[in-house]
């Protein structure tokens, strides 16, 4: 549905619980082009069961809306600067997976880390389950997994400094099940620690992280028990814990996981090549690596569903812009 702000109003009253408005019944987001719109309507905008899309001038930002687009250049936060058509596209070929994340965002805003991974993780489960991530994996069976002589994750401590680099680099350093689990040991390393004052993480090869394996999405049987090793053994929880000692060296592609992880760290680095993109939404899921915690509190809640409910690539200097990272160098 699309309609002007001043139409917006009357729509809350007639549908308190605007249930016409949900993907099961039309697949559109519900935009609004312009004009003013209460801080009254705020709560039911985070009700409505579908992505909601405002698109106007920056020097007016309504409260309550997942997406803010413009065609403004340079647009503070949370606008972007982006076509509308791209927006409308994604949430219509993933309409149920879009609303998930964007349900996610508001419920996760302002909570502590566990409540918003232990949220994120239980979303992720059941998708794992969904018709649009069995459609996808269908049409991209896993392959054979390549056998690497060298560990996963390579650590190394020089007195208060703790190096940790993830050594996948035939697989752009794709997470798979070892590497996650060397991750968490390697993490809790440095959390038990106090000595040490410095975590460094960077990836070896073209890129720091290329995000989840591809061969292992939904290879685990059972989606409950997904849940729960992700409760147990989650790099985010751990990244958390030690973040203000945390350095992350980003270059290459930062997808997935890899710009999830980073932006738990207290400080993230990146070279002029790397490029972020959180392309979850386009397989069937959301973000599984704590991304609906992590991004939202570096770039905000509307930037960060804008990434995940459309899959876009941002360079490192938007991302420095935008706060995903904090320094482009190299």
């Amino acid at each position: 549905m699309e309609l002007d702000g001043a139409d917006l109003a009357g729509l809350a009253v007639t549908d308190p619980i605007p249930e016409r408005l949900s993907v099961l019944f039309d697949p559109a987001p519900l935009v609004v082009h312009g004009g003013a719109v209460g801080p009254e309507l705020g709560s039911w905008l985070r009700g409505v069961p579908t992505v909601t899309v405002y698109v106007g001038d920056p020097g007016w930002t309504p409260a309550g809306f997942d997406i803010y687009l413009t065609e403004v250049a340079d647009a503070p936060a949370p606008w972007v600067r982006a076509p509308l058509a791209a927006v409308v596209g994604a949430v219509e070929r993933q309409p149920l997976v879009s609303l998930s994340a964007a349900a996610l965002l508001r419920a996760s805003d302002g909570a502590d880390v566990w409540a918003g991974l232990a949220a994120e993780s239980s979303v992720y489960a059941a998708l794992l389950a969904s018709a649009p991530f069995r459609g996808w994996r269908a049409a991209r069976p896993p392959g054979p997994q390549p056998v690497q002589s060298e560990p996963p994750v390579l650590v190394r401590r020089d007195d208060r400094r703790l190096r940790i680099v993830l050594n996948r680099p035939a697989r752009h350093n794709a997470v798979d099940t070892a590497m996650r689990d060397a991750l968490v040991d390697a993490l809790a390393l440095a959390a038990l620690d106090p000595d040490i004052d410095l975590v460094e993480l960077a990836g070896s090869g073209p890129s720091f992280c290329s995000g989840g394996d591809l061969e292992e999405f939904g290879t685990v049987g059972e989606p409950a028990v997904a849940h729960v090793v992700r409760l147990t053994r989650h790099p985010g929880r751990w990244m958390s814990l030690v973040g203000d000692r945390v350095v992350v060296r980003a270059h290459g592609a930062c997808v997935g996981a890899g710009a999830e992880l980073a932006a738990f760290a207290g400080r993230v680095v990146a070279t002029p090549d790397a490029f972020f993109a959180l392309p979850e939404t386009g397989m069937g899921l959301v973000p599984g690596a704590g991304g609906t915690v992590s991004i939202p509190r570096r770039v905000g809640s509307p930037r960060a569903a804008w990434l995940m409910i459309t899959g876009a690539r941002i360079d490192a200097e938007t991302a420095r812009a935008w706060h995903l990272v904090d320094e482009v160098a190299g």
